[in-house]
């Protein structure tokens, strides 16, 4: 018993010296940011990710709000569709919405979703807001990591998606924290994708 609590502890060292100290994350995730020219859709559509105890946008929630601002602006959907529930007595995507007005996007231009409390929930309510139009385009906003199940999610609920990938992780970290950080996320993202499929999800 001993010695394999050795080995294990021993093998979780290494593992953790090679996801820290090494580039091997970078080469495990092997993903790219979106470079391409995007088509113009329906809707962008913002995936959740989160608000903080006092109430304000996590780091990736407001980067990925931002990004879909941003794809607004660029005039490639006439709506932006805003997503996120409620945490710590803030809704996350009534919090978007009042950034995406004070960015100058017009009022009813904006839609506000706070139900969804999963990818798969997003999807449905997402479909639902496009008036259950199979082969409605949206623009997906989400993070790198997150986008390759979410399509999957968003596709089988009947919708035609273009990525609009955020980069929330350095894919080439060159701090041990930051390795470490790209390594949880990778990780994450991969159970999330094993229960989904086991769920038939996608």
């Amino acid at each position: 018993m001993r010695a394999a609590a050795r080995a294990v502890g021993a093998a979780g060292l290494a593992a953790f010296a090679l996801l820290a100290f090494t580039p091997l994350v970078a080469a495990l995730h092997g993903g790219r940011s979106h470079g391409g020219v995007l088509p113009r859709a329906a809707a962008i559509v913002v995936l959740g990710s989160g608000v903080m105890p006092e109430g304000e946008l996590t780091d990736t929630s407001l980067r990925r709000t931002l990004h879909g601002i941003r794809l607004f602006r660029q005039g490639l959907a006439p709506r932006i569709i805003l997503l996120g529930p409620e945490y710590h007595g803030a809704v996350e995507a009534e919090v978007r919405g009042r950034y995406a007005v004070d960015l100058g996007v017009p009022t009813d231009a904006i839609v506000v979703e706070p139900g969804g409390r999963s990818t798969r929930d997003e999807a449905r309510l997402v479909f639902a807001r496009l008036d259950r139009r199979r082969g409605a385009a949206i623009l997906l906003v989400t993070g790198l990591h997150h986008m390759p199940r979410a399509r999957r999610v968003f596709e089988r609920e009947g919708m035609v998606v273009a990525a609009a990938p955020v980069l929330e992780d350095s894919l080439l970290p060159d701090r041990p924290q930051a390795r470490l950080a790209l390594a949880r996320a990778v990780a994450q993202e991969a159970i999330a994708r094993a229960y989904y499929r086991l769920a038939g999800a996608f």
